[in-house]
């Protein structure tokens, strides 16, 4: 595939007015949203669920890809139509979860890197004759007392250079994630230095590897205050800090930049990306791509229940909606009001 696809593919995920979901929770990950609403993490019920989402009505106006799982990417609608090309037939581009998930560095208490570069260059093949246009690798950076280290950050940007180069080689837009966790009790401040540092160590190894930046989209953590923090940075200062922080470290070349939730709550998650769509305009596309945030209501609603399905389609449809809207910074707070 030449770098002229790869970019068209790239803006295309990042277009005006709409976002990615993220449908790509690994075998643990489902199985914990599913306990959530007390229900078995079974084969049928991943189906029907991942059903449910991909065949909401008009959810194509605010969503441009959707990143499957391996399973979901060889799985059917419950018309019998593969995942894949129920999403092409609405105008949505599929991608593909490539990394297997981190693993703890040895001699590195708290910290991991992700797995999953072996043989990659094979999956990459498979996953693009199955459908997917992208792929998406997820690096975990903690903050702790005295980490993230060097080493931590080194081992993740490398893994994440190795993976985008394989990537575009194979034909795939990479989604590049270094996600800084919330979980934790430190400062938004301590939060910004964090995404900085790794921001500016994963661009160069990206460069180093002779990555096609323009064929590539980054997927940050916002900067917000650990978990834990008594004092929450309000939305206003979490969209100016990661504004600043993405103005120091990713290069103009980037078409856009996919926020990640990382377990803010659905109404949060859209209003800071309001608010920093509202301080623009940007040097390019400041957009979504939302695992939780545009799910768990959603969720909530349909309780693995047949009879709830459009309900919660209806949820869902409102939540990817509010982040199109966030897309033009012209979202508020009444319209959730509205919808309810």
């Amino acid at each position: 595939m030449s770098k002229q696809e790869l970019e068209t593919i790239a803006q295309a995920m990042v277009a005006k007015g709409k976002g990615i979901l993220a449908a790509d929770e690994s075998m643990g990950t489902i199985k914990r949203r599913f306990d959530s609403i007390k229900i078995e993490s079974s084969e049928k019920n991943r189906q029907a669920y991942r059903d449910l989402l991909f065949t909401t009505k008009g959810i194509e106006e605010a969503i441009s890809g959707v990143i499957l799982f391996d399973e979901t990417i060889r799985t059917a609608a419950l018309d019998g139509t593969p995942f894949p090309q129920v999403l092409a037939a609405k105008g949505i581009i599929p991608g593909i979860k490539v990394d297997k998930g981190p693993v703890d560095i040895p001699g590195f208490p708290g910290e991991t890197v992700t797995e999953g570069l072996d043989g990659l260059r094979a999956r990459v093949k498979e996953y693009k004759e199955l459908g997917a246009k992208f792929a998406k690798w997820r690096a975990v950076i903690t903050i702790g007392e005295g980490i993230p280290t060097a080493t931590c950050i080194e081992a993740n940007a490398h893994a994440l250079a190795r993976y985008a180069a394989l990537c575009q080689e194979g034909g795939l837009v990479p989604i590049v994630e270094p996600e800084v966790l919330l979980d934790g009790s430190h400062t938004v401040e301590r939060c910004e230095e964090v995404t900085e540092r790794t921001l500016k160590v994963v661009f160069s190894t990206l460069v180093d590897h002779r990555v096609h930046l323009e064929g590539m989209i980054l997927k940050p953590s916002m900067v917000v205050s650990g978990k834990e923090n008594p004092r929450q940075a309000g939305v206003e200062e979490v969209a100016e800090r990661t504004l600043r922080c993405l103005k120091r470290t990713v290069p103009g070349a980037v078409p856009g930049i996919a926020f990640l939730s990382g377990g803010q709550s659905a109404v949060s998650a859209t209003e800071h990306l309001n608010a920093m769509n509202t301080m623009g305009p940007h040097p390019r596309e400041v957009s979504f791509s939302y695992a939780r945030a545009l799910q768990d209501p959603a969720l909530k609603a349909w309780k693995g229940e047949a009879a709830n399905v459009a309900a919660a389609q209806k949820i869902f449809y409102h939540r990817a909606k509010m982040n199109g809207a966030a897309r033009y910074g012209k979202y508020n707070k009444q319209m959730e009001a509205q919808a309810a």
